[in-house]
């Protein structure tokens, strides 16, 4: 009976991470296949927990290793991805980089980023979360 339910209604879940710096400058990421900048993340495999996805995500798209487990801030519907589609948003200040992310086919570039001087291109959902983040706005359950 499970196996039918997962098949009739597929939920997906993802995994974002607001990773901080000694100076308190967000960690953003700019594919190469979409436009904008993100908080790193992605999707949660089979067999993997939430916590181990946005480990591994963090290590492929910033060379990032975190210093210690990262803090579940809040869970987001993602609405415009599907109406199953749910986000994890995760943060950490705690990291080592073991080299500077070089440019590849999913990751353009990397950077830090004061949170009043963010890239240009910054998608509106990260910047909502980094409100969030900064206790300029309440948390809103939508991605």
């Amino acid at each position: 009976m499970h196996g039918a339910h997962l098949l009739a209604r597929p939920m997906t879940l993802g995994v974002r991470a607001a990773v901080f710096d000694a100076d308190e400058r967000i960690f953003l990421v700019r594919h190469t296949y979409v436009s904008g900048w993100y908080l790193p993340g992605g999707g949660v495999d089979p067999g993997e927990t939430a916590a181990e996805a946005i480990c591994r995500e963090l290590l492929e798209e910033g060379n990032v290793e975190l210093d210690e487990p990262p803090t579940l801030v809040s869970v987001y519907f993602n609405r415009a991805a599907s109406n199953r589609d749910h986000v994890l948003l995760y943060r950490s200040g705690g990291f080592r980089r073991s080299a500077l992310k070089m440019p590849d086919r999913e990751i353009a570039e990397t950077g830090f980023f004061d949170l009043d001087d963010l890239p240009e291109g910054t998608t509106e959902a990260t910047r909502r979360r980094l409100d969030e983040l900064a206790g300029r706005q309440p948390i809103d359950p939508y991605w």
